[in-house]
């Protein structure tokens, strides 16, 4: 169930910033001594790929800020995010962590299953903030862009890092994304049945 959390934490927080919670991953392999990757994730905390990882991170940071280059964006990272929440969930649903002392007895047998679990999670998140993002730029012409992006990277941060260090802050975490998710999901169903009504009474009259 921790495995779970973890690796659920790992791959929303992939959906909001594709890199963050592969580069905390990374860095945490390198400097905290009870988190240790598996081998076949170990790449993660290899010196090129923290520095590639670190500048794409840095990057999709100022880019996700700027009006107008926020939304193309996020085009590219519909391929990106759910890649990389695969990776995340995959590398720490399977790593010796605080939290998580016997990381081989989750999905032991079908190896692949996390790394689905994680693509879908990240889809699911970066949907909805994706399209989120168009109705804020359309509704505050842009402006509402850089404080909408700063909020989902510290979210990003948040729950990756507590993924790895305090799992039960991360399943809280979670729940709250939960409620976000939902009730914006919820905004945008019933913001379409009031256009819907609107054009019907237009039509009417």
């Amino acid at each position: 169930m921790i495995e779970f959390v973890i690796g659920t934490s790992l791959a929303a927080s992939a959906g909001l910033n594709a890199w963050m919670p592969l580069f905390l991953l990374g860095l945490a392999d390198r400097v905290l001594p009870a988190v240790q990757l598996p081998p076949t994730w170990s790449w993660l905390s290899g010196d090129l790929a923290l520095w590639i990882i670190g500048a794409l991170l840095l990057l999709e940071i100022v880019a996700d800020k700027i009006p107008a280059l926020d939304s193309v964006n996020d085009v590219i990272q519909s391929i990106l995010r759910p890649a990389a929440g695969g990776i995340a969930f995959g590398a720490g649903s399977s790593a010796q962590t605080i939290a998580v002392d016997d990381p081989a007895s989750f999905f032991s047998e079908n190896t692949w299953v996390p790394v689905v679990v994680g693509i879908a999670i990240a889809l699911v998140v970066h949907v909805v903030k994706a399209t989120a993002r168009v109705a804020a730029n359309a509704t505050t012409g842009g402006l509402a862009a850089p404080v909408l992006s700063t909020a989902e990277d510290g979210a990003s941060f948040a729950l990756a890092a507590a993924a790895i260090v305090i799992p039960v802050l991360a399943a809280v975490l979670l729940v709250g994304l939960i409620v976000v998710i939902v009730a914006a999901v919820r905004r945008r169903a019933r913001r379409r049945r009031e256009r819907s009504d609107q054009s019907a009474g237009r039509a009417h009259t």
